[in-house]
């Protein structure tokens, strides 16, 4: 039915929109950054030269 065809985009558009959120909110809230130890430990030797 092409009538009902505008019914149809607008809700596979806001099906999509909806996931396309989930799908960002998933990703930036549920993000966990692993502290890596090696910038912990990290040594630094100084060289002392004599010129």
């Amino acid at each position: 039915m092409p009538q009902m065809a505008p019914l149809n985009w607008l809700t596979l558009m806001i099906f999509f929109i909806f996931t396309f959120l989930i799908f960002n909110i998933l990703n930036y809230y549920f993000f966990m950054y692993k502290n890596s130890s090696s910038f912990k430990t990290k040594k630094i030797i100084k060289l002392n030269w004599k010129w």
